[in-house]
């Protein structure tokens, strides 16, 4: 077929597209018509509905590369995403958008050097049929494993596949890869997780992520509809079935502890959707892993878990989530990483360094910092510093006399943005402590531990810890934190490599409440970085039993609030201790 028989059939697709807003009921849906689809002459796109094993139909887009004015036919490799955002839709001003144009991984490029590649919209979401039994879980794994098959025995695919994504579709690729399809060969995945409990209930805490509100109907109406489904029937019948959906908040708050039942997919629902479960497959010599994240970003607590379970290369680069690195070039690290193992060139990716992280020097000025490679991962073999809570506000290298100082618990800590991927200094809404100025730099890299002596005057209260960067003029940015809930501060040993960082394992008969006005140690890791404190700066310790990023705190609130007593001095003194790489002095 030429490429000028695949671009008519496409503007016939976009001229039915856009009378798509005039055929949606009710009256209330609207979507905006749709401007100009992209038009690229070294590429052809179609879209069609694949069944899956239980007859489930899912949307997926295929784009193949043109050369001579003809789609190349020579079998080549796939590189295939997959999507509850929408793979292809239009937004709010008419413009298509497409995951193929995502700055992220540079699909269109791949396109361009001979890879083919396919997106598709998980099942329940986009234009896919059918209903969400659950979020990352064992359904959908299936589906991309069908999806993965079904796409590796096309005449034009040369058998192997490789899957990329970021954040859920990072967790996507991770499970998916769990199911271990025999034509996957490559995964590129990027800011998710090896442990799903441990990372949405960290410290048996919801954060942020994955307890938003679901979407409303008319945001899956927007996505663009296969090429034969030209009044967008398909489309409207494929998103009344997403009314089944279960619900997202609702699923992951109806599990406490990682051993209960959800009460919506009545299976133990954490440890199906944790990829360490599947740690076996996910280690199959079979597959080439490359990982991604950021330092601003939570998951990349476990992403470094990730590359030590998995024995893969990865990249940590500035900036929040999935955000396109600025010190290097992640889409070419992707490219290369898929020529290799897709399509067998001897590039040098094996011969790479194991880790390269963007180390920060903020305090040295706008855009300061260096790259680091290395064979080991960022913060193996560093060693940690303890940084001892003193007396009522105070941080010494050394504990100092023996003093226990009560904080209540303020619910009021503010929601900032809706993502917030981030939090904001949290120093006034709760227990603060604060270095003397720093005689020298002092470079950390890795993981800190808190380790906070502390009694309750109830069985079970959230603890959080912040660690700050505090200049001279007062300004002070984030630079690490963590958290964890009384109840399950009993420590254990994990089924997976934790490096030395913590366990705890959220199992309901591993759930230690406290003792009223008993002090006991709550141990827990805190996010890693690579971070330069610059001479004459300070660091501050900041405790609190509310986070910004919680969104139910109104339903978790407690009233009276709970008041923590915490140790700082003697024997018993808390204290986090910051893996720097040298010994940190003060004035």
């Amino acid at each position: 077929m030429t490429a000028q028989t695949y671009h008519r059939r496409l503007a016939l697709t976009v001229a039915a597209v856009a009378l798509l807003g005039n055929a949606l009921p009710p009256a209330s849906v609207t979507v905006p018509p749709l401007a100009a689809e992209r038009s690229d002459p070294d590429l052809v796109r179609e879209s069609l509905y694949v069944p899956v094993r239980d007859g489930t139909r899912l949307a997926v887009n295929i784009y193949r590369p043109v050369k001579g004015n003809r789609v190349v036919d020579t079998p080549l490799p796939i590189v295939f995403a997959f999507t509850p955002y929408r793979a292809r839709y239009i937004d709010k001003d008419g413009k298509l958008v497409d995951l193929l144009d995502s700055p992220v991984f540079g699909l269109r490029a791949l396109v361009k050097a001979g890879f083919v590649v396919a997106t598709a919209d998980v099942r329940g979401k986009g234009a896919s049929f059918g209903a969400r039994r659950g979020f990352l879980d064992q359904t959908e794994a299936r589906d991309g494993h069908a999806l993965i098959e079904w796409l590796a025995k096309k005449p034009w695919s040369n058998g192997k596949v490789g899957m990329v994504g970021c954040s859920y579709l990072g967790g996507s690729a991770m499970l998916v890869a769990g199911t271990l399809p025999p034509s996957l060969r490559a995964v590129f995945a990027a800011a998710t997780d090896l442990d799903k409990y441990s990372f949405v209930r960290n410290g048996g805490i919801t954060g942020q992520f994955n307890t938003r509100p679901d979407e409303p109907s008319e945001v899956d109406l927007a996505s663009v509809p296969v090429d034969a489904d030209r009044d967008g029937a398909l489309l409207r019948a494929a998103v009344a079935e997403h009314d089944g959906n279960t619900p997202m908040a609702a699923l992951w708050y109806g599990m406490p502890h990682r051993d209960d039942i959800s009460p919506l997919t009545k299976t133990r629902f954490w440890e199906e959707v944790g990829p360490y479960t599947h740690l076996k497959a996910l280690q199959s010599p079979q597959l080439a892993w490359l990982l991604w994240s950021n330092w601003e970003d939570e998951p990349t607590e476990q992403m470094i878990l990730a590359a030590a379970n998995l024995k893969s290369r990865i990249f940590i680069g500035p900036g929040s989530h999935c955000a396109p690195p600025t010190v290097f070039d992640i889409v070419a690290e992707q490219k290369q990483f898929f020529d290799h193992y897709l399509k067998g060139i001897d590039n040098g990716f094996e011969r790479g360094p194991r880790a390269s992280w963007y180390s920060e020097t903020p305090g040295k000025g706008a855009g300061a910092g260096t790259m680091v490679h290395s064979d080991t991962l960022p913060g193996v073999g560093v060693p940690r510093f303890p940084l001892y809570l003193a007396g009522s506000r105070g941080i010494a290298a050394t504990p100092s006399a023996s003093s226990k100082v009560p904080f209540t618990v303020d619910y009021d800590v503010g929601q900032g943005e809706y993502f917030s991927f981030w939090p904001p200094s949290q120093e006034g809404r709760g227990l603060s402590f604060t270095s003397p100025p720093l005689a020298q730099d002092a470079a950390m890299t890795g993981y800190p531990i808190a380790h906070i002596t502390t009694a309750l005057d109830r069985p079970d209260a959230n603890l959080f810890a912040y660690l700050e960067d505090v200049a001279p003029s007062g300004k002070a940015y984030m630079v690490s934190f963590g958290r964890l809930a009384a109840s399950h501060r009993k420590p254990g040993r994990a089924p997976y490599d934790r490096l030395d960082l913590p366990y705890h394992s959220g199992l309901r008969a591993d759930a230690l409440p406290m003792v009223p006005g008993k002090a006991a140690e709550l141990a827990f890791a805190m996010v890693p970085r690579a971070f330069t404190f610059a001479a004459g700066h300070r660091l501050r310790i900041t405790l609190t039993g509310a986070d910004p990023r919680q969104r139910n705190l109104s339903a978790i609130k407690q009233t009276p609030p709970p008041v923590f007593t915490v140790s700082t001095g003697g024997t018993a003194a808390s204290r986090i201790d910051i893996p720097f790489t040298t010994k940190p002095t003060f004035r």
